[in-house]
């Protein structure tokens, strides 16, 4: 809680100190307390102690009106009048400073009054009535979520249902989290007094939660301190050593940074292309990633270039130089302007790497892409106001705050979640992913997933609960099974059943590594077992009732001619039938086979290959004085021949009707043995026996042997049983190779 701030001049962590992201100097708040309790209140001027508050935020509104900021600086210093922080210095400065810094990365006027009255309510004796009545219910509404995020424990037991409240309040307005998590990082600025204990217990919450919701919010500015902050505190040792780091990169001759820097102006000067080129140096924790992964460390590894454009051609037309003027690393290269990530970040970046062997990054942006790349959805300003105001977009659009990517799939998949430590475990869950992948759809669109997701996650990412009847995927125009990872750039086609009744496999929440999937995994499963139960209370063992998945199987199995048995087993996606269920049927004449010169001997189609009219044929004498007739193809023909077997010419007889064995092979779900055998069946085709082999990654099998009274007929039985959903392919069996 704010009130638990303190003095930075007081003993504790040592601050990040060396090149900071913004020239503006950190506020001195002892200053600031007196300006707040000696400058002028009076009605027509601006008080001076929220004179550097105006001006930033008039560096990015010049024409804003400031008399709200004022009333609101008036109201809350005359309320906290007398409260004192833990230093020692007036409760005033605190939502100054907090305010200060959300003036700085570009917030409306209405976030920033919100912002000087955040502890208000929760702290003094105003009512959020007399702040509607004062300044509106925008303001009433952000206040009152600033302070229900203020008494948020996060330690305590109850934390996955308040959190949960936390972040339905802050989805309906973001700007309630911006001014969170501009509170936090001032209390994180200031927290040197705290027991270490405390400082640890506050900097871990930081850590596991608030940070990565600000990278989520695309909030770089506030995120990348507040990790420096966190990193001070819970790696005081690495901290020091990376500080040194630092400082020994500073007080070295030369640097590599500053020479590409110069060397990219003088290019893009030739080439007539405007631009403002800046040496952005990487934060202590970006420093230290780059030390683990890299070692030793070298001049160009303690920061990147930063190209600042003002049209989006033009950031093509810098990279486009640097590739042809100097030696590029392609495989750095990364376009996120036409793909943007998931948080609003939009940039292309690339690397260049000089004689000597170091490699330089780049990042080429335009300046409205590199405002919202450091403030995110604070930059996007008020969206409740009507268009052509302050916070429309500078392309005249107008851009929406209060649903960021993320943060509206999360209020998508919190409603849906079934209890709160379901919502609290899967959040974590995906807070801890900090890397997103896109990957494309067949009609254009994207999708933003995890790093690691899957297919099943994709499905639910594009179909919500939909999803359900998903039967399959092709990646990159191949077929793969909803298990398959997927990979930056992929393009997925999902292919999708029609029976609404579909539902998941158990198995799928093996495979599902966002939120979004797995909640609706978990409910739609819990819906059924509920379902079961209910059928069990009621005495579990009556008949099917009609419609009932068994019984359609059951009749389908009777239209096709095959007896269905005792328990018929349909097969359902990820419910494994019996290994080698077979179904026999009535069976009837093959196709008739004359054996060349000898009339009257008896000849039979030979079960490996399953020749048909009009197949290429061949035959070899076997025991009894029998004929066996296979493919010409037919592995078996070559082993027979080596065998010295005695081969006979065969050829068609009269008789059309014939016996072969299809494979079917398919994405498992519910009813399709069913669709198959009514499939078949309609083509007027009798099954003499089935197989169906255990599902293995979402994908069965089905070996049909079929009677067919015409073998003419056989491109159109296929055909009907590939129109059949889930069934992507159906072949002839294959000859097996020789020692098979």
């Amino acid at each position: 809680m704010s009130a638990d701030a303190t003095n930075p001049a007081a003993p504790g962590p040592v601050v990040p100190v060396g090149p900071r992201r913004r020239a503006r100097p950190r506020i001195d708040l002892r200053r600031l307390g007196r300006a707040a309790l000696l400058g002028t209140t009076a009605r027509d001027r601006l008080p001076d102690a929220i004179g550097h508050v105006a001006e930033a935020h008039r560096a990015h509104f010049p024409e804003t009106d400031l008399e709200p900021l004022r009333r609101a600086y008036v109201l809350a210093e005359s309320s906290h009048r007398g409260q004192m922080r833990k230093s020692g210095e007036p409760y005033i400065t605190h939502p100054l400073a907090v305010t200060l810094i959300l003036a700085e990365l570009g917030a409306e006027t209405t976030t920033l009054t919100a912002s000087l009255l955040h502890d208000t309510v929760e702290d003094t004796d105003v009512t959020l009535d007399q702040v509607r009545e004062q300044f509106g219910e925008e303001v009433r509404y952000l206040v009152d979520g600033v302070t229900k995020l203020e008494k948020v424990d996060y330690g305590a037991a109850a934390e996955p249902e308040t959190f949960r409240k936390m972040l339905v309040a802050t989805g309906n307005d973001v700007r309630v989290m911006s001014i969170k998590l501009a509170d936090r990082l001032h209390n994180m600025r200031t927290l040197g007094v705290m027991r270490p204990e405390k400082q640890a217990r506050i900097a871990k919450v930081t850590r596991d939660v608030l940070i990565p919701l600000a990278e989520r919010l695309g909030v770089q500015a506030l995120k990348t301190e507040l990790e420096d902050l966190v990193f001070a505190i819970l790696h005081p040792e690495e901290y020091a050593h990376t500080r040194e780091l630092i400082a020994e990169n500073a007080g070295r001759p030369g640097d590599p940074l500053t020479e590409v820097a110069e060397q990219v102006r003088g290019v893009l000067r030739e080439a007539d292309v405007p631009a403002e080129v800046l040496v952005r140096p990487r934060h202590f924790v970006s420093v230290h990633r780059v030390s683990r992964k890299r070692g030793r460390l070298r001049g160009s590894d303690f920061g990147r270039l930063l190209v600042l454009v003002n049209e989006d051609a033009d950031c093509y037309a810098v990279l486009g130089e640097l590739h042809t003027c100097m030696t590029p690393v392609v495989s750095e290269f990364k376009d996120f302007i036409a793909v943007p990530k998931f948080n609003l970040y939009q940039s292309l970046h690339t690397a260049v790497a000089r004689e000597d062997g170091q490699v330089v990054e780049v990042l080429i942006r335009t300046h409205q892409m590199h405002k919202v790349a450091e403030a995110g959805v604070v930059a996007l300003g008020n969206p409740y106001a009507p268009p052509g105001e302050e916070h429309s977009a500078s392309d005249g659009e107008r851009a929406d705050p209060t649903r960021p990517g993320w943060l509206s799939r999360l209020l998508d998949w919190q409603r849906a979640a079934p209890d709160p430590d379901t919502f609290w475990s899967t959040l974590r869950e995906d807070l801890a992913q900090d890397r997103e992948i896109t990957v494309f759809r067949p009609d254009g669109g994207t999708l933003g997933l995890p790093e690691g997701a899957t297919c099943v996650d994709a499905a639910y990412a594009q179909y919500g609960e939909d999803a359900h009847a998903c039967i399959g995927a092709r990646v990159n125009g191949r077929l793969a099974t909803l298990s398959t990872v997927l990979k930056d750039g992929d393009t997925v086609q999902l292919l999708m059943g029609q029976d609404p009744a579909s539902e998941p496999s158990r198995e799928w929440l093996d495979h599902a590594h966002t939120p979004a999937a797995r909640i609706a995994i978990q409910r739609r499963l819990a819906t059924r077992q509920s379902a079961a139960d209910q059928v069990h209370d009621a005495g579990g063992d009556a008949a099917p009732a009609a419609g009932s998945p068994a019984r359609a199987d059951s009749a389908a199995a009777a239209r096709a001619g095959a007896d269905p048995g005792p328990s018929p087993v349909p097969v359902h996606a990820g419910v494994v039938p019996p290994a080698g269920l077979d179904v026999p049927g009535a069976f009837g004449p093959a196709a008739s086979v004359v054996v060349v010169g000898r009339p009257d001997t008896a000849a039979r189609l030979a079960g490996c290959c399953t020749p048909v009219p009009p197949d290429e044929i061949t035959g070899f004498a076997v025991r009894g004085g029998m004929v066996t007739v296979h493919r010409a193809e037919c592995a078996a023909v070559a082993r027979m021949r080596n065998a010295g077997r005695a081969e006979f010419g065969v050829r068609w007889g009269e008789n059309a009707a014939c016996r072969v064995t299809l494979l079917a092979e398919s994405f498992g779900r519910p009813h399709l043995l069913a669709d198959l055998t009514e499939a078949i069946a309609l083509e007027g085709v009798e099954i003499v026996s089935a197989t169906v082999a255990p599902p293995a990654q979402q994908r069965v099998r089905h070996t049909y042997t079929l009677q067919l009274p015409d073998a003419a007929g056989l491109p159109a039985l296929m055909r009907a049983m590939r129109n059949v959903p889930g069934v992507y392919d159906v072949s002839r069996t294959q000859p097996q190779p020789p020692g098979v």
